[in-house]
């Protein structure tokens, strides 16, 4: 016996088409779909253009490190491709510079954990 297709069922139908329009209005209302409203869609650091499908390769890079500060005209947003996102926080870890619940450590520039620490060169 052929399996029948089943009647969609109108209420969650209409339940699913709900959700999924709230759910569009909560993403356009975070950072993101701001700031590729306000901003170009190429990345700051080496000005490759996105569009379509590879947008989503496109990151929102906030400048102070505050993922908290998110001032309405974007001046603390800057777009970034993956790559150059990945760089620019390792050049933070590079420096010394760490987050730490939303407050700014600058360090001395050492490396987060030495695994050769204690250890003594032969001689």
């Amino acid at each position: 016996m052929a399996n029948r297709p089943t009647r969609p069922d109108p209420a969650r139908q209409a339940r699913l088409l709900a959700e999924l329009r709230r759910d569009t209005a909560q993403r356009q209302a975070g950072y993101r779909e701001r700031a590729l409203k306000l901003l170009p869609h190429l990345c700051a650091r080496c000005q490759r253009e996105f569009s379509g499908v590879r947008m989503r390769e496109l990151t929102v890079h906030h400048r102070d490190h505050d993922h908290t500060h998110n001032p309405p005209d974007g001046s603390n947003w800057e777009l970034l491709c993956l790559y150059c996102h990945d760089n620019e926080h390792e050049k933070q870890l590079q420096r010394g510079v760490y987050r730490e619940s939303s407050t700014r450590i600058a360090g001395d520039g050492a490396a987060i954990a030495n695994p050769f620490a204690g250890l003594s060169l032969p001689s």
